[in-house]
Protein backbone atom coordinates (compact mmCIF):
# COMPACT_ATOMS: atom_id res chain seq x y z
CA UNK A 1 0.00 0.00 0.00
CA UNK A 2 1.29 3.50 -0.86
CA UNK A 3 0.72 6.81 1.18
CA UNK A 4 -1.76 7.90 -1.96
CA UNK A 5 -3.77 4.69 -1.08
CA UNK A 6 -6.35 5.94 1.67
CA UNK A 7 -8.80 2.90 1.28
CA UNK A 8 -10.09 1.72 4.88
CA UNK A 9 -9.07 -1.77 5.66
CA UNK A 10 -10.81 -4.55 8.09
CA UNK A 11 -7.39 -5.73 9.19
CA UNK A 12 -5.13 -2.80 9.85
CA UNK A 13 -0.99 -2.87 9.16
CA UNK A 14 1.93 -0.78 9.07
CA UNK A 15 3.34 0.52 6.19
CA UNK A 16 6.09 2.90 5.17
CA UNK A 17 6.80 5.57 2.18
CA UNK A 18 8.30 2.99 0.04
CA UNK A 19 4.45 1.29 0.51
CA UNK A 20 6.48 -1.88 2.31
CA UNK A 21 4.10 -3.81 4.42
CA UNK A 22 4.28 -4.88 8.11
CA UNK A 23 2.36 -6.51 10.85
CA UNK A 24 0.90 -4.27 13.18
CA UNK A 25 2.61 -6.25 16.30
CA UNK A 26 5.96 -5.87 15.06
CA UNK A 27 8.36 -4.11 17.77
CA UNK A 28 9.62 -1.61 14.75
CA UNK A 29 9.43 2.18 15.05
CA UNK A 30 10.26 3.12 11.08
CA UNK A 31 10.33 1.05 7.99
CA UNK A 32 13.08 -0.81 5.91
CA UNK A 33 13.72 2.10 3.90
CA UNK A 34 14.00 4.49 6.86
CA UNK A 35 11.22 6.43 6.75
CA UNK A 36 8.62 6.65 9.25
CA UNK A 37 5.46 4.53 9.77
CA UNK A 38 2.13 5.09 9.71
CA UNK A 39 -1.25 2.61 10.27
CA UNK A 40 -3.41 1.73 7.44
CA UNK A 41 -7.01 4.05 7.40
CA UNK A 42 -9.02 2.91 9.44
CA UNK A 43 -13.18 3.47 9.38
CA UNK A 44 -14.23 6.51 11.64
CA UNK A 45 -16.51 6.09 14.40
CA UNK A 46 -20.24 6.71 14.60
CA UNK A 47 -22.29 9.26 17.34
CA UNK A 48 -23.45 5.41 19.17
CA UNK A 49 -19.89 3.64 19.37
CA UNK A 50 -18.76 6.55 21.70
CA UNK A 51 -18.40 5.32 25.34
CA UNK A 52 -20.46 8.06 26.78
CA UNK A 53 -19.62 7.11 30.62
CA UNK A 54 -15.87 7.17 30.02
CA UNK A 55 -14.42 10.63 30.92
CA UNK A 56 -11.02 10.10 28.93
CA UNK A 57 -9.48 9.88 25.01
CA UNK A 58 -10.62 6.28 25.22
CA UNK A 59 -14.22 7.07 24.97
CA UNK A 60 -13.67 6.70 21.03
CA UNK A 61 -12.17 3.66 21.87
CA UNK A 62 -13.80 1.77 18.66
CA UNK A 63 -11.76 3.90 16.78
CA UNK A 64 -8.14 3.28 18.46
CA UNK A 65 -6.60 -0.11 17.15
CA UNK A 66 -5.47 -1.30 20.93
CA UNK A 67 -6.92 -4.05 22.82
CA UNK A 68 -8.34 -2.21 25.70
CA UNK A 69 -7.31 -4.81 28.25
CA UNK A 70 -4.17 -3.36 27.57
CA UNK A 71 -4.80 0.24 28.24
CA UNK A 72 -2.37 2.92 30.24
CA UNK A 73 -4.59 5.48 31.03
CA UNK A 74 -4.06 8.52 33.47
CA UNK A 75 -7.92 10.17 32.48
CA UNK A 76 -5.84 11.67 29.54
CA UNK A 77 -8.46 13.75 26.96
CA UNK A 78 -11.85 15.31 27.31
CA UNK A 79 -10.13 18.90 27.34
CA UNK A 80 -12.42 21.92 27.85
CA UNK A 81 -13.04 24.01 24.56
CA UNK A 82 -13.54 27.51 25.86
CA UNK A 83 -15.49 30.27 23.53
CA UNK A 84 -14.31 33.34 23.25
CA UNK A 85 -14.66 36.41 21.03
CA UNK A 86 -12.20 37.16 18.93
CA UNK A 87 -11.66 40.14 16.41
CA UNK A 88 -15.32 40.39 16.28
CA UNK A 89 -15.35 36.33 15.66
CA UNK A 90 -16.58 33.32 17.54
CA UNK A 91 -13.53 31.49 18.20
CA UNK A 92 -13.45 28.34 20.42
CA UNK A 93 -9.65 27.39 22.14
CA UNK A 94 -9.13 23.86 22.84
CA UNK A 95 -7.53 23.77 26.39
CA UNK A 96 -4.88 20.77 25.94
CA UNK A 97 -3.30 21.78 29.28
CA UNK A 98 -5.49 20.14 30.91
CA UNK A 99 -3.69 16.87 30.02
CA UNK A 100 -2.36 14.75 33.25
CA UNK A 101 0.92 16.16 32.46
CA UNK A 102 0.07 19.78 31.13
CA UNK A 103 -0.02 18.78 27.22
CA UNK A 104 -1.08 17.24 24.68
CA UNK A 105 1.44 14.91 24.23
CA UNK A 106 -0.65 12.65 26.68
CA UNK A 107 -2.94 11.96 23.86
CA UNK A 108 -0.24 9.98 21.58
CA UNK A 109 1.77 8.70 24.84
CA UNK A 110 -1.29 6.86 26.29
CA UNK A 111 -2.22 5.00 22.90
CA UNK A 112 1.86 4.55 22.17
CA UNK A 113 2.52 3.35 25.98
CA UNK A 114 -1.18 1.08 25.68
CA UNK A 115 0.27 -0.69 22.63
CA UNK A 116 3.79 -1.31 23.64
CA UNK A 117 2.74 -2.94 26.96
CA UNK A 118 0.47 -5.18 25.45
CA UNK A 119 3.66 -6.22 23.51
CA UNK A 120 5.27 -6.85 26.77
CA UNK A 121 7.96 -4.41 26.56
CA UNK A 122 9.50 -3.71 29.89
CA UNK A 123 12.06 -0.83 29.04
CA UNK A 124 11.48 2.15 26.43
CA UNK A 125 13.85 5.24 25.01
CA UNK A 126 12.61 8.68 24.41
CA UNK A 127 14.76 11.25 23.60
CA UNK A 128 13.35 15.05 24.66
CA UNK A 129 14.29 17.91 27.12
CA UNK A 130 9.72 18.76 27.81
CA UNK A 131 6.69 18.01 27.28
CA UNK A 132 7.52 14.65 25.36
CA UNK A 133 10.05 13.61 28.09
CA UNK A 134 7.49 13.72 30.44
CA UNK A 135 4.30 12.53 29.36
CA UNK A 136 6.51 8.78 28.76
CA UNK A 137 8.01 9.38 32.09
CA UNK A 138 4.76 8.87 33.74
CA UNK A 139 2.91 7.08 31.56
CA UNK A 140 5.33 4.34 31.78
CA UNK A 141 5.51 4.66 35.52
CA UNK A 142 1.67 3.90 35.36
CA UNK A 143 2.35 0.71 33.20
CA UNK A 144 5.19 -0.34 35.32
CA UNK A 145 7.11 0.26 32.51
CA UNK A 146 11.22 1.94 32.95
CA UNK A 147 12.05 4.89 31.28
CA UNK A 148 14.94 6.36 29.62
CA UNK A 149 14.70 9.64 28.54
CA UNK A 150 17.91 11.50 26.76
CA UNK A 151 17.83 14.77 26.99
CA UNK A 152 20.29 17.74 25.45
CA UNK A 153 23.51 18.55 28.62
CA UNK A 154 21.72 22.00 27.90
CA UNK A 155 18.77 21.57 29.43
CA UNK A 156 17.96 23.44 32.63
CA UNK A 157 17.18 21.05 35.40
CA UNK A 158 13.59 22.68 36.14
CA UNK A 159 12.65 21.27 32.51
CA UNK A 160 13.38 17.66 33.70
CA UNK A 161 11.99 17.39 37.53
CA UNK A 162 8.58 15.78 36.56
CA UNK A 163 10.25 13.28 34.30
CA UNK A 164 12.73 12.96 37.01
CA UNK A 165 9.78 12.90 39.67
CA UNK A 166 8.10 9.92 37.64
CA UNK A 167 11.36 7.56 37.90
CA UNK A 168 12.84 8.01 34.80
CA UNK A 169 16.53 7.48 33.75
CA UNK A 170 18.05 10.64 32.84
CA UNK A 171 20.75 10.89 30.65
CA UNK A 172 22.48 14.15 29.58
CA UNK A 173 24.32 14.44 25.73
CA UNK A 174 26.14 17.06 24.58
CA UNK A 175 25.74 18.75 21.21
CA UNK A 176 22.59 19.82 19.38
CA UNK A 177 18.84 18.30 19.63
CA UNK A 178 19.96 16.60 16.65
CA UNK A 179 22.58 14.92 17.89
CA UNK A 180 20.28 13.35 20.79
CA UNK A 181 17.83 12.69 18.75
CA UNK A 182 21.08 10.28 16.57
CA UNK A 183 21.89 9.06 19.66
CA UNK A 184 18.78 7.50 20.97
CA UNK A 185 18.86 6.25 17.67
CA UNK A 186 21.96 4.41 18.16
CA UNK A 187 20.29 3.32 21.56
CA UNK A 188 17.12 2.17 19.98
CA UNK A 189 19.13 -0.91 18.77
CA UNK A 190 18.72 -2.33 22.56
CA UNK A 191 15.72 -0.61 23.83
CA UNK A 192 12.16 0.09 22.67
CA UNK A 193 12.15 3.55 21.11
CA UNK A 194 9.24 5.26 22.12
CA UNK A 195 9.45 8.29 20.09
CA UNK A 196 6.39 10.76 20.01
CA UNK A 197 7.71 11.92 16.35
CA UNK A 198 8.53 8.77 15.55
CA UNK A 199 5.77 5.92 16.39
CA UNK A 200 3.23 5.68 14.48
CA UNK A 201 1.00 4.41 17.74
CA UNK A 202 1.43 8.32 19.33
CA UNK A 203 -0.37 9.33 16.02
CA UNK A 204 -3.70 7.44 17.03
CA UNK A 205 -3.40 8.77 20.10
CA UNK A 206 -3.18 12.61 19.08
CA UNK A 207 -6.33 11.69 16.53
CA UNK A 208 -8.74 11.85 18.92
CA UNK A 209 -8.10 15.41 19.53
CA UNK A 210 -10.77 16.05 16.28
CA UNK A 211 -12.54 13.35 17.63
CA UNK A 212 -13.50 15.73 20.87
CA UNK A 213 -13.63 18.54 18.67
CA UNK A 214 -16.45 17.21 16.42
CA UNK A 215 -18.31 15.81 19.37
CA UNK A 216 -17.80 18.98 21.05
CA UNK A 217 -19.71 20.97 18.14
CA UNK A 218 -22.50 18.89 17.89
CA UNK A 219 -21.42 15.95 15.56
CA UNK A 220 -20.38 18.60 12.99
CA UNK A 221 -17.02 19.64 11.44
CA UNK A 222 -15.22 23.15 12.05
CA UNK A 223 -14.28 25.03 9.33
CA UNK A 224 -10.86 25.64 10.75
CA UNK A 225 -8.26 24.09 13.01
CA UNK A 226 -5.27 26.47 13.83
CA UNK A 227 -2.29 24.88 14.81
CA UNK A 228 1.41 25.00 16.12
CA UNK A 229 3.83 23.28 14.34
CA UNK A 230 7.03 21.65 15.31
CA UNK A 231 7.10 17.90 14.43
CA UNK A 232 3.62 18.35 12.89
CA UNK A 233 2.01 15.10 14.90
CA UNK A 234 -1.44 17.59 15.65
CA UNK A 235 -1.56 18.12 11.57
CA UNK A 236 -1.49 14.34 11.29
CA UNK A 237 -3.92 13.33 14.13
CA UNK A 238 -6.28 16.09 12.55
CA UNK A 239 -5.60 14.59 9.48
CA UNK A 240 -6.39 11.08 10.17
CA UNK A 241 -9.16 11.29 12.25
CA UNK A 242 -11.20 14.06 9.73
CA UNK A 243 -10.28 11.63 7.33
CA UNK A 244 -12.21 8.75 9.24
CA UNK A 245 -15.09 10.84 9.75
CA UNK A 246 -15.19 12.17 6.02
CA UNK A 247 -14.98 8.35 4.69
CA UNK A 248 -17.56 7.33 7.19
CA UNK A 249 -20.11 10.09 6.21
CA UNK A 250 -20.26 11.98 9.59
CA UNK A 251 -18.85 15.18 8.51
CA UNK A 252 -19.35 16.79 5.05
CA UNK A 253 -16.14 18.23 4.26
CA UNK A 254 -12.37 18.21 6.18
CA UNK A 255 -11.80 21.61 8.11
CA UNK A 256 -9.03 23.85 6.63
CA UNK A 257 -5.83 23.24 8.92
CA UNK A 258 -3.89 26.49 9.38
CA UNK A 259 -0.39 25.94 10.86
CA UNK A 260 2.08 28.48 12.47
CA UNK A 261 6.17 27.79 12.90
CA UNK A 262 8.72 29.68 14.81
CA UNK A 263 10.12 31.95 12.03
CA UNK A 264 13.56 30.40 12.07
CA UNK A 265 11.94 26.48 12.47
CA UNK A 266 9.54 26.75 9.65
CA UNK A 267 10.21 23.66 7.64
CA UNK A 268 6.81 22.71 7.24
CA UNK A 269 5.25 26.38 6.75
CA UNK A 270 7.97 27.25 4.39
CA UNK A 271 7.32 23.72 2.24
CA UNK A 272 3.54 24.25 2.23
CA UNK A 273 4.61 27.95 0.47
CA UNK A 274 6.76 26.43 -1.73
CA UNK A 275 10.04 28.49 -0.43
CA UNK A 276 13.65 26.75 -0.72
CA UNK A 277 14.86 24.73 1.82
CA UNK A 278 17.81 27.21 2.00
CA UNK A 279 15.49 30.36 3.00
CA UNK A 280 15.82 30.57 7.01
CA UNK A 281 19.51 28.89 6.89
CA UNK A 282 19.83 30.35 10.48
CA UNK A 283 18.34 28.30 13.47
CA UNK A 284 17.84 31.10 15.51
CA UNK A 285 16.37 29.64 19.14
CA UNK A 286 13.24 30.56 19.67
CA UNK A 287 10.99 31.47 23.27
CA UNK A 288 8.88 28.70 21.49
CA UNK A 289 11.06 26.09 22.00
CA UNK A 290 8.46 23.22 21.74
CA UNK A 291 8.21 24.27 18.23
CA UNK A 292 11.97 24.54 17.60
CA UNK A 293 12.77 21.24 15.12
CA UNK A 294 15.19 21.46 12.35
CA UNK A 295 13.94 18.38 10.56
CA UNK A 296 10.44 17.10 11.20
CA UNK A 297 10.47 13.44 10.51
CA UNK A 298 6.77 13.75 9.01
CA UNK A 299 7.23 16.98 7.16
CA UNK A 300 6.54 15.86 3.78
CA UNK A 301 3.02 14.05 5.11
CA UNK A 302 2.48 16.97 6.90
CA UNK A 303 2.98 19.41 4.14
CA UNK A 304 0.51 16.89 2.54
CA UNK A 305 -2.58 17.12 5.45
CA UNK A 306 -2.49 21.11 5.08
CA UNK A 307 -2.84 20.83 1.23
CA UNK A 308 -5.43 18.16 1.26
CA UNK A 309 -7.65 20.26 3.67
CA UNK A 310 -7.07 23.03 1.54
CA UNK A 311 -5.14 24.51 4.49
CA UNK A 312 -2.42 27.28 4.85
CA UNK A 313 0.96 27.78 7.09
CA UNK A 314 2.68 31.03 8.28
CA UNK A 315 6.21 31.73 9.60
CA UNK A 316 5.36 34.34 12.21
CA UNK A 317 8.18 36.32 14.34
CA UNK A 318 9.03 36.10 17.79
CA UNK A 319 7.44 39.52 18.78
CA UNK A 320 4.22 37.86 17.19
CA UNK A 321 4.97 34.93 19.55
CA UNK A 322 5.67 37.23 22.83
CA UNK A 323 2.54 39.76 21.98
CA UNK A 324 0.13 36.62 21.21
CA UNK A 325 1.48 35.35 24.51
CA UNK A 326 0.44 38.56 26.42
CA UNK A 327 -3.01 39.16 24.27
CA UNK A 328 -4.01 35.52 25.32
CA UNK A 329 -3.17 35.93 29.03
CA UNK A 330 -4.77 38.99 29.08
CA UNK A 331 -8.28 36.93 28.12
CA UNK A 332 -7.47 34.46 31.18
CA UNK A 333 -5.44 31.94 29.22
CA UNK A 334 -2.10 30.88 30.15
CA UNK A 335 -0.57 29.12 27.41
CA UNK A 336 3.10 28.55 27.17
CA UNK A 337 4.97 30.32 23.99
CA UNK A 338 5.10 27.36 21.61
CA UNK A 339 1.03 27.09 21.85
CA UNK A 340 0.89 30.93 21.25
CA UNK A 341 2.72 30.31 18.10
CA UNK A 342 -1.31 29.24 16.90
CA UNK A 343 -2.64 32.51 18.73
CA UNK A 344 -0.02 34.45 16.36
CA UNK A 345 -1.24 31.99 13.45
CA UNK A 346 -4.86 32.53 14.32
CA UNK A 347 -4.24 36.78 14.24
CA UNK A 348 -2.45 36.16 10.98
CA UNK A 349 -4.68 34.60 9.26
CA UNK A 350 -7.88 36.60 10.15
CA UNK A 351 -6.13 39.59 9.52
CA UNK A 352 -5.15 38.37 5.73
CA UNK A 353 -8.98 37.12 5.83
CA UNK A 354 -8.43 33.56 5.41
CA UNK A 355 -10.75 33.05 8.70
CA UNK A 356 -14.09 34.41 7.85
CA UNK A 357 -16.49 36.06 10.29
CA UNK A 358 -19.20 33.79 10.27
CA UNK A 359 -16.38 30.24 10.30
CA UNK A 360 -16.82 28.58 12.75
CA UNK A 361 -13.00 28.03 14.07
CA UNK A 362 -10.87 25.94 16.83
CA UNK A 363 -7.73 26.87 18.02
CA UNK A 364 -5.37 23.56 20.13
CA UNK A 365 -3.75 25.02 22.62
CA UNK A 366 -0.70 22.25 23.36
CA UNK A 367 0.26 23.22 26.59
CA UNK A 368 0.51 25.17 30.10
CA UNK A 369 2.13 28.33 30.71
CA UNK A 370 3.18 26.47 34.05
CA UNK A 371 5.71 24.26 31.73
CA UNK A 372 7.66 27.23 30.26
CA UNK A 373 7.70 29.55 34.03
CA UNK A 374 11.52 31.00 32.88
CA UNK A 375 10.07 31.86 29.40
CA UNK A 376 6.63 33.73 30.52
CA UNK A 377 8.65 35.21 33.03
CA UNK A 378 10.73 36.59 29.83
CA UNK A 379 8.00 38.25 28.50
CA UNK A 380 6.09 39.82 31.19
CA UNK A 381 9.33 41.43 32.73
CA UNK A 382 9.85 42.64 29.28
CA UNK A 383 6.69 44.22 29.69
CA UNK A 384 7.36 45.49 33.48
CA UNK A 385 10.68 47.27 31.28
CA UNK A 386 8.99 49.32 28.69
Amino acid sequence: MTTGDKSPTTVPFLYDRSGNRYDVTDPRWRGDDGTPLALSPLRGITPDRIVTSERSLWRYQAAIPVDPKHRVSLGEGCTPMVPLTWDGRRVHFKLEWFNPTMSFKDRGVSVMISHLAGQGTRRVLEDSSGNGGASVAAYSAAAGIQARIIVPESTSAAKIVQSRAHGAQIELVGGTREQVSSEAIRQSEWITYASHNWHPFFLQGIKTVAYEIWEDLGFAAPDNVVLVAGAGSNILGCDIAFGELLDAGRIEHRPRLLVGQPEHWATIADAVNDLAPTTRRERVPTIAEGASIADPPRAPEAVQAIRRSGGAAVAVSEEAIRAAVRRLASRGLYAEPTSCVAIAALDHFIADGTIGADETTVVVLTGAGAKSSEKMASVFDQDTHR
